[in-house]
């Protein structure tokens, strides 16, 4: 048998085919560090425009490249390509809940909420109002817990028709407390259902962080409550619109749930709960 110093036929073979392996297709992700293989720039990937990347180096420079072939991941060769978009999962509402996908409004139930105060109407309008259109839970403004006696006697609550009260600043022995234990007790008490927060004003609902404050001051008896504060806030205080500008400041930094205080949390809750379980 004789040597044969140059192996099998090269011819047998076909030749022309690498024996490297086609370089794979990667997605351009924020933070991905990638070297640019013809300028041998070095960066991670802050962002996509069109149909190029831009590249951050170390010492915080960027270049903007085109995508596609022509780049390394950990010294191998890749295709840069547009990240695929992914499939959205459940979002939620300001209240917490899973929001309703393509969801409308409901015709509104003859049950009813009413909540004292317009800022505390406002506040929540904006953390359950995509909640109640969806349960179609009418919110109506009461000016004064001194008409509930009357109102609750003009609505003529039934288990299908029930009524549910947000009251401000209920403790027991005011005169608040009197009133809503008077209307639990009357007629129609198994319809309705009265509960209210602490809170000398709503706007001590929303958490003082939100406004930069690390508790919200006592103000004392002798000062306006809502003056105080907005003295304590650095702003404006003379005149209605100013304190009616200072809850729309606080209003907005309210960005959900997260933002209230949980003795106002659960008393909303309460309410929606009563209002839309079904009668006996």
């Amino acid at each position: 048998m004789s040597y044969d110093p140059y192996g099998s036929d090269v011819l047998a073979t076909d030749w022309r085919k690498s024996k490297t392996p086609p370089p794979q297709e990667h997605e351009a992700v924020t933070d991905l560090v990638v070297e640019e293989m013809m300028t041998g720039w070095c960066g991670a990937v802050t962002g996509i425009e069109g149909k190029t990347v831009q590249l951050e180096d170390r010492h915080g420079k960027r270049r903007v490249f085109p995508l596609g072939p022509g780049f390394l991941l950990e010294g191998k060769p890749i295709i840069l390509t547009v990240p695929k978009k992914k499939a959205a999962g459940p979002t939620r509402t300001a209240s917490g809940s899973f929001a309703v996908e393509d969801s409308r409004a409901r015709v509104a139930l003859p049950s009813r909420i009413y909540v004292e105060g317009r800022h505390d109407a406002e506040l929540v309008e904006k953390v359950w109002g995509d909640d109640l259109r969806v349960e179609g839970v009418v919110v109506e403004y009461l000016g004064g817990i001194d008409d509930l006696a009357a109102i609750i006697t003009d609505f003529a609550p039934t288990p299908d028709r029930k009524v549910g009260v947000l009251v401000d600043h209920l403790v027991r022995g005011s005169k608040e407390s009197r009133i809503a234990d008077a209307v639990m007790r009357g007629k129609h008490g198994g319809n309705v259902l009265v509960v209210g927060h602490p809170y000398i004003d709503v706007w001590q609902a929303v958490k003082p962080a939100r406004v930069g404050l690390k508790e919200w001051p006592n103000i004392p008896r002798s000062i306006e409550w809502k003056k105080g504060i907005c003295a304590a806030l650095g702003l404006p205080n003379e005149s209605q619109a100013d304190i009616a500008r200072a809850w729309q400041a606080i209003l907005g930094r309210v960005r959900n749930y997260s933002d209230l205080e949980p003795a106002f949390l659960g008393r909303v809750e309460q309410l929606i709960d009563f209002v839309t379980a079904p009668a006996p």
